[in-house]
């Protein structure tokens, strides 16, 4: 396992330095570095030297991929793309166009994201897992048809429509919770109330639906209908053994997205206020902060990537026929 581990870490450096040129070309293809100069000095009539000093202060000042002027290496390594990217490998994120310090701003910023995902994740997973094991044993019924039309329903919904719609009826209209907003420690959990509730409500279409689907699955298997001749009841069959061995698909699900957890999400912390990575992010589009949206896409990576090897280590754990090499 550990050399399958080593190996598929190797195969990520490839893969990290194509997402790190890919989002530095989509970015300076967008906007040149006198183009961010003149948007972050927020003046109309901006002097050539007012743009060279910012410029000069943040490092873009040098040329994006070639430097033409330096002799030997130094024509790769004083460039912006050098300065700016190599950086990363070794998680030094550097400072961000108005000089804050984003490792800094990270490490306070993923807990916020981390409060919500956490419980959004364990109380939806538990939900999604017992209604669908409850519209399995119901199959083939009006309960089984109704559930299926009401998931579907719900999954066609715009995740908008639940933040907005759970806005106005639980902190408008029933003042359960506030709209939005954010504070430190223990008090914050007043806030977080009302995301959790919607990214709970929000993904009980499409995850219901797939475990009833997986769920299906496992009852037309023979093990299934050898328990059955056994005498064994319906729910025991449905908890001790089809449970059981749907565990690899759902482990898959899970593990996955456990190292995302910390990247929060964009629409949720945009629209609740909360101070997450996700709105982190979007603040930086929109102020086109390169050096924050170039570490945050490239931390994404990093985990999504971390989250895959972590999926795979996984299934050794839940099914000890199953060899990594």
């Amino acid at each position: 396992m550990t050399a399958y581990i080593v190996r598929r870490l190797l195969y990520a450096i490839p893969i990290l330095i194509g997402v790190n040129l890919l989002t530095f070309m989509l970015f300076f293809v967008v906007n040149s570095p006198d183009d961010m100069a003149r948007m972050h000095l927020g003046q109309k009539r901006v002097t050539e030297e007012a743009i060279q000093s910012w410029k000069a202060e943040r490092g873009y000042d040098r040329p994006l991929l070639y430097n033409a002027e330096a002799d030997g290496l130094a024509s790769l390594t004083d460039t912006i793309l050098f300065q700016k990217s190599v950086k990363l490998f070794v998680f030094q994120f550097g400072s961000s166009d108005d000089g804050r310090d984003i490792g800094y701003d990270i490490s306070q910023r993923m807990w916020p994201s981390l409060a919500i995902a956490v419980p959004v994740l364990l109380i939806g997973l538990a939900f999604n897992i017992s209604y669908a094991l409850f519209i399995v044993f119901f199959r083939a019924t009006y309960v089984d048809i109704g559930s299926v039309v009401l998931l579907v329903a719900m999954m066609s919904i715009s995740g908008l429509f639940y933040i907005i719609g759970g806005q106005f009826l639980i902190g408008k209209l029933w003042h359960l919770a506030p709209i939005s907003g954010y504070d430190q420690g223990l008090n914050a959990w007043k806030f977080l109330i009302l995301p959790v509730i919607v990214g709970v409500v929000a993904g009980i279409g499409s995850g219901t639906r797939w475990y009833r689907t997986l769920f299906l699955e496992e009852i037309g298997r023979d093990y299934v209908r050898t328990a059955r001749a056994k005498g064994l009841s319906e729910r025991v069959v449905l908890f001790r053994h089809v449970l059981r061995n749907a565990l690899i698909p759902i482990l898959t699900g899970v593990v996955v997205v456990l190292p995302l957890l910390f990247m929060g999400s964009l629409i949720t912390e945009s629209f609740f206020g909360i101070p997450g990575l996700g709105s982190y992010t979007i603040d930086a589009i929109s102020n086109q902060d390169f050096a924050i949206v170039r570490a945050m896409v490239f931390l994404g990576a990093v985990l999504y990537i971390l989250g895959l090897i972590l999926t795979d280590i996984s299934y050794t754990l839940v099914d000890p026929r199953v060899r990594l090499q």
